[in-house]
């Protein structure tokens, strides 16, 4: 099993946006990559549009849920969900945010902003902002955190787990390759 310091992220959003998809993308990854890990969620997934909140934690942990000002990092896919939930940020985290504008940095943590609607609009696939985001993510922190996987690790996992849906498989990787490239640009 590879050795890595313990990872907590955050991944929020509303029911419908993909958040439990992301998470499980990110999960896989680690259980491909060997490492322990574990995934919790609270929701309103009875209807679709209530807050979604998932909890990953890679590493060596007894239990699923992160703590307020433990994680480190944070997916919003709207802006919204940051501001519901960024009291779970340590000092130095990260945090990736579905808006068009957003603080740079506070004191102890360091935000970015990509308007994930408006390149899902342009790819013409608005069901696609989770894997947008995700690729963002990937690009943007995965350079200054020291994430437990690359964006090949991602594409690998999705490709596994979309083996059955060519079509779907090739807008899932347009999306997430969209926000990568986003995050390189940027």
């Amino acid at each position: 099993m590879q050795q890595i310091q313990n990872q907590q992220y955050v991944i929020s959003g509303v029911g419908g946006q993909g958040v439990l998809f992301i998470t499980r993308l990110l999960a896989e990854t680690a259980i491909l990559k060997g490492l322990p890990v574990f995934t919790a969620e609270t929701h309103g997934m009875a209807q679709r549009g209530g807050i979604v909140l998932s909890h990953l934690k890679v590493g060596n942990f007894y239990s699923p849920l992160i703590r307020p000002f433990q994680a480190d990092g944070l997916i919003a896919l709207k802006a919204e969900a940051f501001e519901a939930h960024k009291h779970y940020l340590k000092p130095d985290s990260w945090a990736v945010v579905n808006k068009k504008q957003v603080p740079r940095q506070t004191k102890n943590s360091s935000f970015i902003a990509i308007d994930a609607n408006h390149l899902a609009q342009k790819i013409d696939n608005f069901r696609s902002i989770n894997l947008i985001m995700l690729g963002f993510a990937m690009a943007k922190a995965g350079n200054a955190s020291n994430l437990f996987c690359t964006s090949q690790d991602l594409e690998i996992v999705l490709s596994q787990r979309l083996a059955n849906n060519k079509n779907f498989h090739h807008t899932a990787l347009k999306a997430f390759n969209t926000g990568f490239s986003e995050g390189r640009n940027e």
